[in-house]
């Protein structure tokens, strides 16, 4: 039957009955249920199901539910972050298929907050054209919730096997000028995330004079307990297959770039921040590599603690399309690639942008982007083909009117240097640096979102890469945001009703608990 819980977890009967039980079977180890529901039943009491994370909350008793009522679950009972209607991934793959492991070896994790690890690594297939069919993380058990995500970049092709001896904290002063040369991603894996595996069109290449060699693995390790003694050997499983696929993949990273640019008022229970991938990147990129297009088959939404949810918005000509991609119940705790239902055309003449929203409301000082999960980011990782030479196409705000919101009229650049600058005036701000004159400004509510509508309309510097750390011309340059629609209008939901069991738009469900044998003579309410 059809229950529901309040605020004070009472289980309550809900007189609109949309969970219909499809199967039941129960043995002396298992109990399995399978039910159905619309996925928008229009009912008070029910969450619509969508293509947005949803957290399955469940618990269960060995005692069937009787008259006086549910018998407390103790401490059986969980809860676990899915998509629902990701579309199913097809395993075609032989298990005979040659793989390749680029793991850490004993990395010694700081006690501190956030690190990024950095290892160098050489691509064992060369000299003949192979295709990666699937990546799977290899996360050593215990860390699932240290190793919080793992980028794959491509390097220089002209470094030499020196660069492998030794792993370096990444971003740090001391780092190696190789891990310098490392700007391409091709691949990522973020907290929560499962193994990925390619369309049977489509392949990530390796073995050609223009694939990796030289790959460097970064790891995001999110210690917030400072604990000490950790050690880690974690990283990827590379799938392979010399039966190659028609297209090689490729991945661009849009968004926001991660910078002190990026930042939000404390004490907001909404604020949007926009990233652009311009119209400008693309058309360039796009006409020059691939006039006709290219196709993405699948997304990847990221942002850290403050994220509640992760929009990309697409538009064609100026006029907007269906969403990309879209994750309205963001989980930190839960990030993976989403298969596209259907894969998109990206033209030249389009431009894309990731809408993320954020809540600071338990924060009493400013958030900045960086790359701690204490601080923020802003990004979509689109896996495509065929691949061209595009691998970043992103924004940052424009900063002087930021500073001009605040009531910042002057500022002192030191000799030969452009950051961190100095406020010279007003006299409240004067020799404070950009972030602690922010913080020291009174942000309220309204001042909150007085700045949000500003910092969407103000200029935006164009980041248009390309493999080796090269650039497209429009790099740098300074564009307006297009004048969209806000707040994005979503569909509109389509009620079904209960008794139509065998419409469009239904899910069934297949709930297993391992539990010792009882009796299925009363099934207790779905929890």
């Amino acid at each position: 039957q059809d229950y529901f819980t309040d605020e004070n977890r009472v289980l309550k009967k809900d007189p609109q009955q949309d969970y219909h039980l499809e199967y039941a079977m129960e043995n002396s180890t298992h109990t399995i249920l399978a039910f159905s529901r619309e996925l928008h039943t229009c009912d008070t009491n029910d969450k619509s199901i969508t293509e947005s994370t949803v957290r399955v909350i469940w618990a269960y008793h060995h005692k069937d539910m009787g008259e006086a009522g549910q018998n407390y679950h103790g401490s059986n009972r969980g809860t676990k972050s899915l998509r629902l209607l990701n579309p199913e991934k097809e395993e075609v793959l032989s298990a005979s298929l040659p793989y390749f492991d680029l793991t850490n070896k004993d990395v010694p994790v700081p006690d501190k907050d956030t690190t990024y690890w950095c290892q160098m690594f050489k691509i064992p297939v060369q000299h003949e054209k192979h295709h990666v069919t699937k990546v799977e993380p290899l996360i050593q058990k215990g860390h699932e919730n240290l190793v919080h995500h793992i980028l794959l970049y491509q390097c220089s092709s002209n470094l030499n096997d020196s660069v492998l001896d030794y792993g370096h904290e990444c971003y740090h002063p001391n780092m190696p000028d190789s891990f310098l040369t490392c700007e391409t991603v091709i691949f990522a894996w973020a907290i929560g995330g499962e193994g990925f595996t390619y369309p049977p069109h489509v392949g990530l290449s390796i073995g050609t004079a223009t694939d990796p060699l030289f790959v460097l693995m970064e790891v995001h390790y999110d210690n917030p307990s400072y604990t000490e003694g950790l050690v880690d050997n974690s990283g990827l499983r590379l799938i392979y297959t010399p039966v190659l696929r028609k297209y090689d993949a490729g991945v661009i990273e849009a968004g926001l770039w991660v910078s002190l640019f990026h930042n939000i008022p404390p004490g907001m229970p909404e604020f949007v921040s926009e990233g652009h991938c311009t119209l400008e990147c693309l058309e360039e990129a796009l006409g020059a590599e691939r006039p006709s297009g290219i196709h993405v088959f699948a997304v990847l939404l990221h942002a850290h603690l403050a994220g509640r949810a992760i929009r990309m918005r697409h538009f064609h000509n100026g006029v907007e399309q269906k969403l990309l991609a879209y994750d309205d119940e963001f989980d930190f705790n839960f990030q993976e690639f989403q298969y596209l239902k259907e894969e998109r055309t990206i033209l030249p003449g389009d431009n894309l942008i990731t809408e993320c929203h954020y809540s600071t409301v338990d924060r009493i000082r400013m958030t900045w982007g960086g790359l701690s999960t204490r601080n923020e980011m802003c990004l979509s990782y689109l896996l495509y083909y065929p691949r061209i030479n595009l691998t970043r196409c992103a924004s940052i705000p424009d900063i002087m009117e930021q500073l001009q919101f605040i009531g910042v009229k002057e500022i002192y650049r030191p000799v030969r240097q452009t950051w961190p600058f100095i406020i010279k005036s007003p006299k409240q701000y004067k020799n404070l640096s950009f972030m602690d004159a922010m913080n020291k400004f009174k942000w309220s509510r309204s001042e909150g979102l007085s700045y949000n509508e500003l910092v969407l309309k103000l200029p935006v510097n164009v980041r248009c890469s390309k493999t080796d750390n090269a650039e497209w011309s429009i790099q740098g340059m300074t564009a307006l945001p297009p004048e969209i629609e806000r707040p994005y209008k979503t569909e509109p939901v389509i009620c079904s009703s209960s008794s139509c069991l065998r419409c469009s738009l239904f899910l069934t469900l297949l709930f297993v608990v391992h539990v010792t044998a009882s009796t299925l003579g009363n099934i207790g309410p779905f929890v």
